[in-house]
């Protein structure tokens, strides 16, 4: 028997107890506006297709499939809001939900790591915001999280308020309060990532599938040849890549306005960063200071030939669960100009300095040989094929990209591999482990000392005969391991001992 507030017991029977809430009843509605808004999108080319051959078809198949699915919506949601009860408690969280089935889920408060809000723009509009409580255990275990969809703003902001609450007045200081905000010239950096060609393809790909439903996809590929014919092979190619660049650049600075509008990095008292984003989606993410291990900046090569950034925390419990969690989720700061990205990591550790303004050691010149052949094999590889394919093939065609791809290829290989070397740095400054290296992506990690729980000495035959190695410090927070790649032998075997004292004590004597 289910009572409206109530607690399960060993049974799964419900007893009296005034401490379950009910998620918002406005939950409801979002869904079917959801929903409706998947029968627009998807109903719409659907009826059209058929449309296409009978009007009455189209609204016969249509307009009762969109009908019985926002009816389902009705009833499946309303059932779910009455079968679902949360509660905070001292020492836990529990959630309990199902209709046929019933769980039941009790997450431990001491280790929940963070609480963020997410509202789409129907939840926005209507007031509440869906709740994920989460401990951040790796392996993506739905056991180890709770999920309110959803919750009145007011009590999103309640819940995350208290269960981030550790209690320590002593983290409390004076440097609490706004850290950075969005500023519009920013969206400069947008369109210079690889996101931008991936959308000008994904533009194309959209184009070929929807000509697919009406049955013209052949006749948009013939039109599109020949109307690129007269431009020559080269020309072509040509028309069709700046096409999809122009596309994929309006794209790129949606998706990052979208993205980081209204954005805020702030400190605030008990210990906590906050970071809020967000033009349609409003989002609020939280990490608690204490679980930071430190900061990475990141310059992909078209943000660092602008001057520009971005900042990401190396934290514990910032789990990976989906594309927006591996990037967004841990960035505290989106691409901006380097000289703001390094303010805002110095702000972030409570340093007078960010990691980029550390005076790193130079790694030896052996280094710069074996990027340089690693680079020039990469680039050799397509070529190879190339003229392997025009030989077998007896192709122009072939033996044309594969002298292009020469041409082009090597000295770009070359140029990305003498930049590569150049990065390629270590140090120390104060309490943090300073490392960076790479060329497409530049990464300067900043890695507290006292984060390290492992380092690890790895040296391959071709690295041992160039007195080489590559020393990985083991962390619980961010990826879990940071590499110092090519260092020399000796001194970064001094530079581990240095940065964590004793745990290479044996291996130096024997060096």
């Amino acid at each position: 028997m289910t009572t409206p507030d109530g607690e399960l017991d060993g049974e799964g029977t419900v007893e009296p107890d005034a401490g379950w809430r009910r998620l918002d009843p406005r939950t409801v509605r979002v869904s079917l506006l959801t929903v409706a808004g998947i029968c627009v999108a998807a109903g719409v080319p659907t009826g059209l297709g058929i449309a296409s051959s009978s009007l009455f078809w189209a609204l016969v198949t249509v307009l009762p499939a969109s009908a019985a699915a926002l009816a389902g919506t009705v009833v499946v949601e309303g059932v779910r809001l009455r079968r679902t009860r949360y509660r905070v408690l001292a020492d836990r969280v529990e959630l309990t939900k199902g209709v046929a089935v019933r769980t039941r889920r009790s997450v431990s408060r001491d280790r929940i790591r963070t609480v963020d809000l997410t509202a789409g723009p129907p939840s926005r509009f209507l007031g509440i915001v869906t709740v994920k409580i989460d401990t951040g255990e790796q392996g993506g275990s739905s056991a180890s999280s709770v999920t309110l969809f959803a919750v009145s703003r007011e009590e999103g902001e309640r819940l995350r308020a208290e269960l981030l609450d550790r209690g320590r007045p002593d983290s409390a200081g004076t440097a609490d309060g706004r850290i950075a905000t969005f500023d519009p010239r920013w969206a400069r950096y947008g369109p210079l990532s690889v996101l931008t060609p991936a959308l000008g393809a994904a533009a194309y790909g959209g184009v070929l599938q929807v000509a697919e439903w009406f049955g013209l996809r052949r006749g948009v590929i013939t039109g599109a040849i020949d109307l690129l014919g007269g431009f020559g092979l080269v020309g072509g190619i040509a028309m069709v890549v700046a096409v999809g660049l122009v596309i994929g650049v309006l794209g790129s600075l949606a998706v990052l306005v979208e993205m980081w509008w209204n954005f805020r990095l702030d400190r605030e008292p008990g210990g906590t960063l906050r970071v809020r984003r967000g033009l349609l989606t409003a989002r609020s993410i939280s990490i608690e200071e204490q679980r930071l291990r430190g900061v990475e900046l990141v310059e992909p090569l078209g943000v660092r030939l602008a001057g520009g950034a971005r900042v990401d925390a190396v934290a514990t419990g910032l789990r990976s669960q989906s594309d927006e969690d591996k990037g967004a989720r841990k960035t505290l700061l989106p691409a901006a100009p380097h000289g703001e990205a390094s303010r805002v990591a110095a702000a972030v550790l409570r340093e007078t300095a960010g990691p980029a303004s550390t005076v790193l050691t130079r790694h030896p010149v052996a280094a710069r040989g074996r990027r340089i052949r690693w680079a020039l094999a990469a680039a050799a590889a397509p070529v190879a094929v190339a003229a392997a394919c025009g030989w077998v093939f007896s192709s122009a065609l072939f033996g044309q990209l594969a002298w292009i791809g020469a041409v082009v290829g090597v000295p770009i290989a070359l140029a990305l591999a003498v930049d590569a070397y150049r990065n390629l740095g270590h140090g120390l400054s104060g309490d943090y482990l300073v490392a960076r290296r790479g060329s497409v992506r530049r990464s300067t990690v900043a890695l507290q000392r006292r984060g390290v729980i492992g380092l690890t000495a790895r040296q391959s035959l071709f690295q041992r005969r160039r007195g080489l190695l590559t020393i990985t410090a083991t962390t619980a927070a961010g990826s879990g391991a940071y590499s110092v790649p090519d260092v020399d032998a000796s001194e970064g075997l001094a530079f581990a001992d240095d940065a964590v004292p004793g745990l290479f004590g044996p291996l130096l004597e024997r060096v």
